[in-house]
């Protein structure tokens, strides 16, 4: 994506600039909306609620395109775990208020979840579902860094943690992940 200076910007932006404003958020949109598709999944673990949040992601992205940002991509990570968390306590509140019991729906008639459809072949899938049997941060990390593609520096920034304490609790994950996989492979033989 071209990138403009802020006074370039707002002369685009203010004359007939609608059509780069929808072109910049398309642009947006079409570059980052898988893995943040798969990274709002992973967290909350329901199909209609990942899409409503990346359609607030989107939206709140719309509404500041004229504002400055130095990194988008990372911007759009923290809007969409922000509003994440925030339906997390939202439907906790509500639950416990409604005692519902009830698990959440992932949205498949096939029974299969959304995520192991994109990711296709058996390995990634038993891979996938040992990454979500790990505790945050851990788990957090390796999907911003592996599925993301996310840099140390940047998952820092967007879980404010130092880049040391992102690379130690990757690697503490790695590890825990390594075991899980290897005690997977031993049951099934």
């Amino acid at each position: 994506m071209k990138s403009f200076s802020r006074r370039q910007k707002k002369g685009l932006l203010s004359g007939g600039g609608e059509n780069l404003e929808r072109k910049l958020l398309e642009n947006l949109y079409l570059r980052h909306y898988r893995e943040l598709y798969v990274y709002v999944y992973a967290m909350c673990g329901q199909k209609a609620l990942t899409e409503d949040i990346l359609q607030e992601t989107f939206l709140k992205a719309f509404t500041v395109l004229k504002d400055s940002h130095t990194n988008m991509r990372a911007w759009l990570y923290l809007v969409a775990r922000n509003l994440c968390f925030n339906a997390m306590k939202k439907e906790s509140r509500t639950e416990s208020l409604e005692n519902s019991g009830q698990e959440p729906e992932n949205g498949c008639k096939s029974g299969r979840n959304p995520l192991e459809e994109i990711i296709g072949n058996e390995e990634k899938n038993r891979l996938w579902r040992a990454l979500l049997s790990l505790d945050s941060p851990g788990k957090e990390i390796l999907i911003l860094q592996y599925f993301s593609g996310l840099q140390q520096k940047e998952i820092a920034a967007l879980l404010h943690l130092t880049p040391e304490n992102v690379r130690v609790q990757g690697f503490r994950a790695k590890k825990k992940l390594r075991k899980l996989l290897e005690d997977q492979r031993d049951t099934r033989l």
